[in-house]
C-alpha cells in the first residue's frame, strides 16, 4: 500500500473511530438533551472555538464544513503572531516564506502547495474586513507590516474560494478581522521591550459616541527594532524592524434595521533591507560567461575569496556591494452598508479604496561585486505603485423557517497603476570592472480588471422530513471575466557603446529613447464558472461529517519581462477540489476533546510556473507559463483537550503529497528527469520536481494555562508550543541536485510567553515571551540562480528573541 494511501486509510479510521466515541458519550451520559448539547457546546468554547465568517455570516467554527483554523486576538498575543511569517508550521499544510525574493517584508502563503507565482495573481488571497489586500505584481505580498494589530480574529480557509468570496482563488484564503467598535468605553495601551532593542507600542480607544448608535475605536501601533545581521560595508544592522499603523473603525447605526461601518488605515515602513547571505558561486559559469579566468579579468578564484569571507562572517554578518533597504506604504478606507429589508432578508454592500507603493534595494549575491544587484544610484521609480478599487452587493437570506439560507452577490475588482513602476539592476558585472557597470533598466504596468457575479446555498433536509434534521446541502456558482492589460519595457545599457541600448524584449539595438523604443504592451482576456457542491450531516449535536467538491479557478497574466512575443502572457490555472473530513466535540470520560481531521485530493492543471523562456539575441530569459499538471492529496489534523479546567493541550498535524503528472519547459542545457540533457530546442520532462514550496509534513503542539489567583490578585497565563515543519523545495524548473541551496531543511521553534493579567484589580498586565528560545539557526529563502546567474545566496530564519511587556486596559 503507497504512503498517501496508508495515510488515507488511518485518517478513515481515526475519524470513524472518533465518531463512535462521540456518539458513545452522547448515549451514555445521563443528561438530557439540551442540557447536553449546552455542556457539549460549553466544552467547545473550552478548547478554542470562536466565531469565523467563513460563509460570510457569523457561525461557530465547529459547524462550518471546510477546513478552517482560527486564531482568536488572544491567541494572536500568546503566540506572538504579528506578521505572516509567525504563522509557519502553526497551520495544516500551510507554508510562509519570501518564495526566493529578495526582501523579507515579502513573506508569502502557500497552502496545499498553491500559492504565488511571480508577476500572477496570489493563490491565497488576505482579506482586510471582507476586502482584497492589494496584491504588486513584482513583489509577492498582500498590504504591509501592521495588518496584525487589533485584530478579533484570524482565520484561514483551505481549497478554492469564490462562490462567497471577492477574489477567485485556487489555493485558500486569509481573513484578517478587525476589531470593531462596541458599546462600551474602552481602551488599552501597552509597551513592549527586547533584545535586539526592541520598542513596541500599541494603543485602542473605543467609544461609544452616541449609545449603540454611534460608536468609534480607534488603534495604532509603533515597532522598532535594531536588526539581527551586521552589515559590514556600510557599518549598520540589516533585518531591522521600523514601522507605524493607525486605523479607525466607525459603526453609525441610526436604526435596527440599518448598519454602516466605515475602516479606514495606514502604514508606512522603512527599514535597512534583507541580508542575504552569500554561500558560493558557480565558477564554470562564471568562466564561460567570460567574467573570470580570461584575460583582462579577475581568476576565478576571486569568488571563491568572497565566499570564504562571507563564511568567516557566518550567518549574521554581510559585506554587501550596495547600499540596501525597502519603504513600503499602504492605506486604504472599506465602507460596509447593511440594511435589513425583512427578518429574513438583509443587503450587504461593501466598497473600499486602497493604495500600495513599495521599493527595494538589494545585494542579491550577499559580496561587494555586483553580480546580482539593484544599481547604484538607485532607480527614483517605486518597484510597485498601484491602486485598488472594489464593490461587492450581496443579498443574504434564510427561508423555510431558516431551513435554507442563502446569499447572492456580485463582484467587481480593478488594481491599476497609480504612476510608473521600474527597476534598475546589475547582473554580470565584471568584478575586474571599477567604471559604470552595465544596468537593466526595467518599467512595467499592469491593469487587472475582475467582474464576478456568485450565488451560494444551504439547505437544511429538515425542511422536507423531522427524521432528515441535521443533513444539509451546500451547492454554490459563480462566474468571473478577467481582463489583464499590462505595458512594459526592459532594455540593457551598453558599457562600451555610449548612448545604446538593446531591447531585453527582441534584441533591437536602440539609440534613441529606449523606453519607446523597447515598449510592448499586451492584453489577456479569461473567463471561467466556478462552483462548489457538498454534504453534510450532524451525527450527532456536536459531530459533524462532510463531504464536499469544488471547482477553483486563477487568472492568467502579463509577463512583463518577457524576452519574445509568445510568452507576453500566461494563461488561467484550474483545481477540482475534492475533500471530506470530520469535527467534533466530545468528552473522553470527563475530559472534553476536539478532533477535526480531513482528506482532500487535487486535480490541479494548467499551473502557472516562473520558468526560463531563453532568447539567445538578449541573453535574457524569465516567463511564467502553464507548463505543468500535478495531483495533490493530503490530511490534516487539529486536536485538543482540557484535562482539567485551566489547561488546553493541543496541535495539529498534516501530510501533502504534491506530484506532477506532467511538467514540460524549454531545454535549459541542464539534465532533466530522464538523466539525459535535451537538445536545444526541445523539451525538458521535469516532473519528478518536488513541489515548489510544500513541506510533506507540518506539525505543532501547544499547553495553554490559565489560573485564577486568589481574591482580586488577578490571572496568570502560560502558553508554550513547539512547530515544526519538514524540508521543502524552493526551486521552480532546475533539479534539486543541481541548484544548490534549493532544498530548504526542516526546522522546528519553541515559543513561550507568561503574563499575570489584571495585576491586584488595577487593569494592569505583565509578561514576558520568548521566540525560536533554543536559537535555532534555519534558513528560509534561497536565491536559486546559481544555473543562470551563477549566485547562491540564501535567507535565514529570525534568531531568539525575548523580552517583557506592560499593558493597561479598561472596560476589556
Amino acid at each position: 500500500m503507497g504512503t498517501s494511501h496508508k495515510f488515507l486509510a488511518g485518517s478513515v479510521g481515526i475519524a470513524a473511530m472518533v465518531a463512535g466515541q462521540a456518539a458513545h458519550a452522547q448515549v451514555v451520559q445521563s443528561q438530557s438533551a439540551d442540557t447536553q448539547a449546552a455542556a457539549s457546546r460549553s466544552s467547545a468554547v473550552g478548547v478554542g472555538d470562536i466565531i469565523v465568517t467563513a460563509n460570510r455570516r457569523e457561525e461557530h467554527q465547529q459547524d462550518v464544513p471546510i477546513s478552517i483554523t482560527a486564531f482568536s486576538s488572544e491567541r494572536l498575543q500568546q503566540q506572538g503572531i504579528t506578521k505572516a511569517q509567525d504563522l509557519a508550521a502553526s497551520v495544516p499544510s500551510l507554508v510562509v516564506g519570501a518564495n526566493g525574493q529578495a526582501s523579507r517584508d515579502t513573506q508569502t502563503f502557500t497552502l496545499r502547495g498553491q500559492g504565488a507565482t511571480f508577476q500572477a495573481s496570489p493563490g491565497v488571497v488576505v482579506y482586510m474586513a471582507e476586502v482584497p489586500l492589494p496584491a504588486p505584481i513584482t513583489l509577492s505580498q498582500q498590504g504591509g507590516p501592521g495588518n496584525y494589530v487589533d485584530l478579533e480574529s484570524l482565520q484561514i480557509l483551505a481549497g478554492p474560494q469564490g462562490t462567497l468570496f471577492g477574489r477567485n482563488t485556487t489555493g485558500g484564503a486569509v481573513l484578517l478581522v478587525p476589531h470593531k467598535p462596541t458599546n462600551e468605553l474602552s481602551g488599552s495601551v501597552s509597551a513592549q521591550y527586547g533584545n535586539y532593542n526592541d520598542n513596541e507600542f500599541e494603543g485602542m480607544l473605543n467609544v461609544p459616541v452616541v449609545d449603540d448608535k454611534l460608536l468609534v475605536r480607534v488603534s495604532g501601533a509603533y515597532h522598532d527594532r535594531d536588526g539581527y545581521t551586521r552589515d559590514v560595508t556600510y557599518n549598520r544592522n540589516l533585518d531591522n524592524v521600523h514601522w507605524y499603523t493607525g486605523r479607525i473603525g466607525i459603526t453609525f447605526r441610526p436604526s435596527s434595521n440599518f448598519e454602516n461601518y466605515l475602516m479606514a488605515y495606514g502604514t508606512y515602513s522603512d527599514n535597512n533591507g534583507t541580508a542575504l547571505i552569500n554561500k558560493g558561486f558557480n565558477i564554470p559559469l562564471l568562466n564561460s560567461y567570460g567574467l573570470c579566468g580570461v584575460p583582462g579579468q579577475v581568476p576565478c578564484s576571486y569568488y571563491s575569496g568572497l565566499t570564504a569571507q562571507a563564511n568567516a562572517l557566518g550567518p549574521r554578518a554581510e559585506a554587501p556591494g550596495v547600499l540596501q533597504g525597502q519603504t513600503t506604504r499602504t492605506w486604504g478606507v472599506v465602507n460596509t452598508s447593511r440594511v435589513n429589508l425583512t427578518d429574513e432578508l438583509l443587503v450587504r454592500n461593501i466598497i473600499s479604496y486602497q493604495a500600495f507603493k513599495s521599493n527595494y534595494y538589494y545585494d542579491g549575491d550577499g559580496t561587494t561585486v555586483q553580480q546580482y544587484d539593484s544599481s547604484l544610484p538607485s532607480n527614483s521609480l517605486p518597484r510597485d505603485d498601484l491602486k485598488e478599487f472594489t464593490e461587492e452587493l450581496q443579498l443574504q437570506g434564510t427561508m423555510l423557517d431558516n431551513h435554507l439560507t442563502f446569499t447572492v452577490g456580485g463582484f467587481y475588482y480593478n488594481q491599476s497603476p497609480a504612476g510608473e513602476m521600474g527597476v534598475n539592476s546589475i547582473v554580470f558585472c565584471p568584478a575586474a570592472y571599477t567604471g559604470f557597470c552595465p544596468q537593466t533598466v526595467s518599467s512595467v504596468a499592469v491593469a487587472n480588471k475582475s467582474k464576478a457575479i456568485y450565488a451560494q446555498g444551504t439547505l437544511d433536509f429538515g425542511a422536507l422530513s423531522p427524521s432528515l434534521e441535521g443533513l444539509r446541502l451546500t451547492a454554490g456558482y459563480r462566474y468571473t471575466w478577467d481582463t489583464i492589460n499590462g505595458t512594459a519595457y526592459s532594455y540593457n545599457v551598453s558599457r562600451t557603446v555610449p548612448g545604446a541600448f538593446t531591447c531585453v524584449y527582441n534584441g533591437a539595438t536602440v539609440l534613441t529613447d529606449p523606453a519607446t523604443g523597447c515598449t510592448f504592451s499586451a492584453k489577456l482576456h479569461s473567463k471561467a464558472p466556478t462552483w462548489t457542491a457538498g454534504l453534510d450531516y450532524k451525527l450527532v449535536p456536536h459531530v459533524l461529517l462532510y463531504a464536499k467538491v469544488a471547482r477553483g479557478y486563477k487568472a492568467g497574466g502579463f509577463n512583463s519581462y518577457a524576452v519574445r512575443t509568445t510568452t507576453e502572457t500566461f494563461n488561467p490555472e484550474y483545481v477540482t477540489d475534492y475533500e471530506g473530513g470530520i469535527k467534533s466535540d466530545f468528552h473522553l470520560g470527563n475530559i472534553p476533546t476536539r478532533f477535526n481531521a480531513n482528506y482532500y485530493f487535487l486535480n490541479y492543471s494548467n499551473i502557472q510556473k516562473a520558468t526560463g523562456d531563453y532568447n539567445p539575441l538578449t541573453n535574457a530569459s524569465g516567463a511564467a507559463v502553464n507548463p505543468a499538471k500535478a495531483h495533490v492529496q493530503g490530511i490534516e489534523v487539529e486536536a485538543a483537550i482540557r484535562p482539567i479546567p485551566q489547561v488546553e493541550i493541543g496541535g495539529n498535524f498534516s501530510y501533502t503529497n504534491f506530484k506532477y503528472t506532467q511538467y514540460l519547459v524549454p531545454a535549459n542545457g541542464l539534465p532533466d528527469c530522464t538523466g539525459t540533457t535535451p537538445a536545444p530546442g526541445t523539451l525538458s520532462n521535469i516532473k519528478c520536481l518536488p513541489g515548489q514550496y510544500v513541506a510533506p509534513y507540518i506539525f505543532s503542539v501547544h499547553m495553554a494555562v490559565n489560573k485564577e489567583l486568589p481574591g482580586t490578585m488577578g490571572a496568570l497565563s502560560f502558553f508554550v508550543n513547539y512547530a515544526h515543519t519538514s524540508s521543502q523545495n524552493t526551486e521552480a524548473v532546475v533539479l534539486p541536485a543541481l541548484q544548490p541551496g534549493s532544498i530548504l531543511a526542516g526546522y522546528g521553534l519553541l515559543n513561550a510567553s507568561l503574563d499575570w493579567k489584571n495585576i491586584s484589580g488595577t487593569g494592569i498586565d505583565a509578561g514576558v515571551f520568548v521566540t525560536n528560545a533554543t536559537d535555532k539557526l534555519y534558513r528560509i529563502s534561497n536565491s536559486d540562480v546559481n544555473q543562470s546567474l551563477g549566485i547562491w545566496a540564501t535567507m535565514y530564519g529570525e534568531p531568539r528573541m525575548y523580552g517583557m511587556r506592560l499593558r493597561f486596559h479598561f472596560g476589556v
